[in-house]
């Protein structure tokens, strides 16, 4: 059976992205200096105004305006923007629940993981090229004036069954400079952008593959002036581009002790080396946490009958070899260090600097 699967990706410069980066830039800073921090400090943008909210519990020093306005200016922003805070500690209500002899789950919820060998990355076709489109698009835009950080992907995929078989419809839109005229954008974004990124990818592309550029006719209003933004807006994007499921909570600004955050990684890990252990051509597992208990509620694991091995079999490997344990999770993972800015855009999943992509022996 044929169907046509849809994902997109952002770029630094959107605003929900934008603040995605201030965001964990504040969590970064806050490991720097204490690794212990609790932390799920947000932001939210609008024209020249940076909103600065929520909750630390930490030892570090931080000045969360020096590090927004950084991270704004190598956006792209020449602006001035006016910044407001509102920050308090972590509830000791929570604290209590989630700082004891072993770490607890800072929150109830569930998360999910999800992993596919139809690429190389474990990860769904349209949502790897999505992300590949933007980076290329931001790498290419900040050696020129003329375009601006604000831009979208969009990847269309036609599968016959589970495989992957042609490319439908690639769709940029990219802010620019008034000076440029369309028929120049779209040659440019081709030919800096589109093509070296589809080079890898050649065999999926066809003679009725379509290719859309900036439909909208004119994108000059950008970032924060064009939209307003905020954390955890971009979920999807952040994960599987709609094709695994995914959780109750985002990831950005939280520390590891946030299981939105840290069994959402954890479980993308498991899957993972569910299926590059040959157990399956695809894997998703759910799970569950509450509040001040150190172990899941509930785990699931499904393979949508790709499974080369029995179910119990695949369920004995993942329990003997992974613990869902936040303790553990942290652990294994190591994820106490200051390396979460770097996740904030193209996402969190399908790159093999962070640890949770590792294969376990």
């Amino acid at each position: 059976m044929k169907r046509i699967v849809t994902s997109e990706s952002v770029n630094i410069g959107h605003p929900d992205k934008t603040c995605d980066t201030i965001a964990d830039a504040f969590l970064d800073e806050a490991l720097r200096q204490d690794p212990l921090s609790q932390m799920a400090v947000e932001c939210a943008i609008k024209n020249d105004k940076l909103f600065i909210y929520g909750e630390a519990t930490t030892k570090a020093k931080i000045d969360y305006a020096a590090i927004a306005r950084g991270v704004l200016k190598d956006i792209g922003y020449e602006n001035e923007f006016k910044i407001v805070s509102e920050i308090s500690e972590q509830s000791p209500d929570i604290n209590q629940a989630v700082v004891k002899e072993e770490l607890c789950a800072n929150d109830q919820g569930m998360v999910y993981g999800y992993a596919t060998a139809e690429t190389e990355e474990f990860m769904p076709l349209p949502i790897m090229l999505a992300h590949k489109l933007v980076k290329k698009y931001d790498e290419f835009r900040r050696g020129t004036s003329d375009y601006f950080a604000d831009a979208k992907s969009q990847v269309s995929v036609i599968y016959d069954g589970k495989k992957p078989q042609k490319l439908a419809t690639i769709l940029m839109s990219v802010s620019h400079s008034e000076k440029l005229s369309q028929e120049d954008i779209k040659s440019t974004i081709m030919k800096e952008v589109i093509s070296p990124v589809l080079k890898k990818y050649s065999h999926f592309v066809s003679k009725n593959t379509k290719i859309i550029i900036n439909p909208s006719g004119k994108f000059t209003i950008w970032g924060s002036f064009g939209d307003s933004g905020c954390v955890g807006r971009k979920i999807v994007v952040d994960t599987y581009g709609g094709v695994g499921r995914v959780g109750g909570g985002c990831f950005s600004s939280k520390n590891a002790t946030k299981v939105d955050r840290s069994g959402a990684y954890y479980a993308r890990y498991v899957a993972k080396n569910v299926v590059a252990h040959g157990f399956a051509d695809e894997c998703e597992i759910q799970v569950a946490y509450a509040i001040g208990l150190s172990n899941p509620v509930s785990i699931y694991i499904e393979c949508f009958g790709t499974n080369h091995k029995p179910m119990r079999e695949i369920e004995k490997y993942v329990s003997n070899n992974f613990s869902f344990r936040p303790n553990d999770i942290i652990r294994e993972l190591d994820l106490l260090k200051p390396i979460y800015k770097q996740t904030a855009c193209y996402g969190h999943f399908g790159r093999p600097e962070f640890p949770w992509e590792k294969i376990k022996p």
